[in-house]
């Protein structure tokens, strides 16, 4: 019976929930001098309601000669079903095991990727199914991970196959952008298409790309939009670019190499302004830019208003960074500046005495809650539509198994909890890849996130320092153990790297465990204490 009734109430309280979707994403890239550990970090906001946030590990495999690999439509889950075949192409003989989810993150050898979609100029835009292009930027991260042990193979990987099969838009027609790192280094990778009229058999590259360092004592924000300007590509050390990265430019007279003017990558591919949100322009991306930057730097005086053009490519922290602070930015709801909707003069009203702010105030306001109320809408870090999140943490002098953890939550990075994933883990709990966005579940984690984001967002004021007292001595207590983790991992590694990748993947499965269990007891206390029958 009460099983029954949980059901019930959780129908009840998600019936009323919004997703309205951005497919929009933030990604926070640092380099190894940048960190309070040396490490290398890289981080992804997976900001669409129902992208595929099932975790699994696709093993890596020997394959035969001639044996082809096949190229799919719909890897992200976006649309609502399965993959689609929509090509093949060589396969190598030798796969690495990786880590499946809408926009695949982490390999075996420690390889970490994260994901934002950037603009692109109208001339560039190509779409299925008219298309000839196939790669698109998720089925590249599944190649490059399968097929790379560092962060620059991976980029030449993708590199290769978008120019050799077209890179195609999956992000509505836009470009894409992917923050790749390894343990020693953090790279931004860009890459656009190249038009309706590319066919493989034109001679002409399918794709347009270029990739650059970040600096090791430097930290690049990404949030939708393109972030490289000025290219060296005689630099090898920080510069990786596609032969004829400046042709499509040149071609469309976006960019006359005769003049004095040097090439810009960012201004020639990019839209500048529109009514689009994916210009430079748009206000959308600058109000992440501006919360980030002031976050990572907070002396220095950013105007909430600048243009984003006039933001560096990297900027090195005024304090070192670590995985929780990365965490924290991802959670921002853009607290003290300008647009955050938690301020808005509409939640502030009179109790008789005083105006306070209503207990129903939230960051996270609904289209329906913002027309109501007439609140402006600002975008902020963190998504209630958000269908998952990583922070990774690659670090060198350890073992293989364990050079990356990768730090995973479900939905909105406010309200989640993150959990340790090390890169030689090989199996994940059977409810973190059980997912139906058409079918609340109890045997589903996702679901558990889903529901606990929902209804703190019904009490905020209330309801997320109950959230808080759940999450904090679960991420502290993660956090505290890694030492001890890293140490046992490593002394099984000496006699049997197999007997080390079975103990992390215990780990991290009781990590799992641990969280979705916290989780659910969450949403009952939520229901108990804030359903409408105790406030009126």
């Amino acid at each position: 019976m009460r099983k029954s009734c949980k059901v019930f109430l959780c129908s009840a309280v998600l019936s009323v929930f919004i997703a309205s979707s951005g497919f929009s994403c933030t990604d926070i890239v640092a380099g190894k001098n940048a960190t309070v550990d040396g490490s290398v970090i890289t981080s992804h906001t997976a900001d669409g309601a129902f992208y595929d946030a099932k975790v699994r590990v696709i093993p890596g495999a020997t394959h035969k000669k001639g044996e082809m690999a096949p190229v799919y439509w719909n890897i992200t889950g976006e649309e609502n079903g399965p993959a689609v075949k929509i090509g093949e192409i060589p396969q190598v003989e030798k796969t690495y095991s990786y880590f499946h989810v809408g926009y695949p993150f982490m390999n075996e050898h420690g390889i970490a990727i994260g994901e934002t979609t950037i603009g692109q100029k109208e001339e560039l835009k190509t779409f299925r199914p008219d298309a000839r292009a196939i790669m698109t930027i998720e089925q590249l991260e599944v190649f490059a991970l399968q097929r790379a042990k560092t962060a620059r193979e991976a980029i030449a990987v993708m590199g290769e196959l978008a120019e050799k099969y077209g890179f195609l838009p999956s992000c509505g027609s836009e470009g894409e952008c992917l923050t790749v790192t390894d343990s020693d280094e953090a790279w931004i990778f860009e890459v656009r298409s190249t038009g309706m009229m590319w066919t493989p058999d034109s001679g002409k590259p399918g794709a347009t790309w270029v990739a650059q360092r970040v600096p090791d004592d430097m930290v690049v924000v990404v949030p939708n939009m393109s972030r490289i300007q000025e290219i060296n590509p005689d630099d090898k050390d920080n510069f990786m670019v596609a032969k004829d990265y400046k042709q499509f430019a040149i071609d469309m007279g976006w960019y006359d190499p005769n003049g004095t003017e040097p090439f810009i990558w960012q201004r020639a591919y990019s839209p500048l302004t529109g009514n689009d949100d994916w210009s430079l322009s748009s206000m959308w991306v600058r109000n992440r830019l501006h919360t980030i930057h002031k976050i990572l730097a907070p002396s220095q005086e950013w105007d909430p208003n600048a243009e984003t053009m006039s933001y560096p490519f990297a900027i090195k922290p005024e304090k070192k960074i670590s995985v929780a602070d990365v965490m924290e930015m991802l959670r921002s709801h853009m607290e003290g500046t300008p647009f955050d909707m938690y301020e808005s003069a509409a939640w502030f009203v009179s109790d008789g005495e005083k105006v306070v702010k209503s207990p129903i105030a939230t960051p996270f306001p609904t289209r329906a809650v913002r027309k109501v109320l007439d609140i402006p809408y600002n975008r902020p870090v963190s998504k209630w539509d958000c269908a998952y999140s990583f922070v990774s943490q690659a670090r060198a002098g350890v073992p293989d198994v364990m050079k990356t953890v990768l730090w995973f939550g479900y939905d909105n990075p406010h309200t989640t909890c993150y959990v340790p994933i090390y890169n030689g883990v090989t199996d994940t709990k059977e409810s973190w890849r059980t997912f139906d966005r058409n079918q609340f579940s109890l045997g589903s984690a996702q679901w558990s996130f889903i529901l606990a984001d929902d209804l703190v967002n019904h009490r905020y004021g209330d309801a997320m320092a109950d959230m808080r007292s759940v999450r904090e001595p679960l991420e502290n207590g993660f956090f505290a153990r890694i030492p001890e983790i890293d140490a046992k991992a490593a002394e099984l590694y000496k006699k049997d790297p197999a007997a080390a990748k079975k103990f992390l993947t215990e780990f991290t499965l009781g990590c799992m465990d641990e969280t979705e269990k916290a989780w659910w007891n969450l949403n009952w206390t939520l229901i108990t204490k804030y359903n409408n029958n105790k406030f009126n």
